[in-house]
């Protein structure tokens, strides 16, 4: 015990510190070391998040999980936001981050829409979300956008960045989250070019049902849009409850 550890150590005429006795305690019944860093604000709620490219169409996925660390609190949460009918976004990190920057996205957007009079691009799209990160860098959202969407002659587009704005763009697919290390692998393994609605569909819904299995704090199904440049299909998919 605490006590027999202090007294052993009087008994040597040792002088020690309270903390260093409880570090040494620790240490000797194998317990996590004082010094052990706490998990990050970004892994807080869990996420688990992936775009993917085909011929003229993308696919963006989410699990449905809320949870605080490894409890989890809601089974249908929404990660996925509709900007317009070929524009997405995808915010994984702190929940409350990421419905307070949707809500300005939003209302940046409608702006955008009277001003202009069209919708906006994605890569113009990317660029705002990129800069309202930035402009926050100092007490940044803690959040990691994926957009996915279609441009100029529907051709897609998909990038991610961090909390700050940094763009990362892709040709294949993009990841972010908690699970985002198992979804390159699975990614990596299944993508293929060039593939059409249907085959999209199936690639990133395996994808990440095999990647949330892999990682404790996200899963509880998925959430799956395919858009086209003539329809937008939407379907929930069941996975481990666990």
């Amino acid at each position: 015990t605490l006590r027999s550890l202090q007294l052993k150590c009087s008994s040597r005429h040792q002088k020690l510190s309270l903390s260093s006795l409880v570090k040494a305690f620790c240490k000797k019944l194998r317990f996590v070391s004082l010094n052990h860093s706490p998990m990050s604000i970004f892994e807080y709620n869990g996420s688990a998040l992936v775009a993917m490219v085909g011929k003229n169409c993308f696919a963006i996925a989410s699990d449905r999980r809320f949870g605080v660390q490894l409890q989890t609190i809601a089974t249908d949460f929404q990660r996925i936001y509709k900007i317009h009918e070929k524009l997405f976004i995808g915010l994984s990190g702190l929940a409350t981050d990421t419905q307070t920057l949707h809500q300005r996205l939003m209302f940046r957007h409608k702006l955008y829409e009277l001003r202009e009079d069209r919708d906006m691009k994605p890569e113009t799209f990317a660029s705002l979300v990129s800069a309202m990160l930035y402009e926050k860098r100092f007490g940044p959202y803690l959040c990691q956008p994926v957009i996915a969407g279609l441009g100029d002659d529907d051709k897609p587009f998909i990038c991610t960045m961090d909390s700050i704005g940094a763009k990362e763009l892709a040709k294949d697919f993009v990841v972010s989250g908690t699970a985002s290390e198992s979804l390159y692998g699975a990614c990596e393994a299944m993508y293929k070019p060039d593939m059409g609605p249907e085959e999209l569909f199936e690639t990133i819904s395996q994808a990440l049902l095999s990647s949330v299995d892999r990682d404790c704090l996200s899963g509880w199904g998925g959430h799956v849009y395919v858009v086209t440049p003539t329809e937008v299909t939407e379907r929930i998919l069941k996975g481990r409850m666990d």
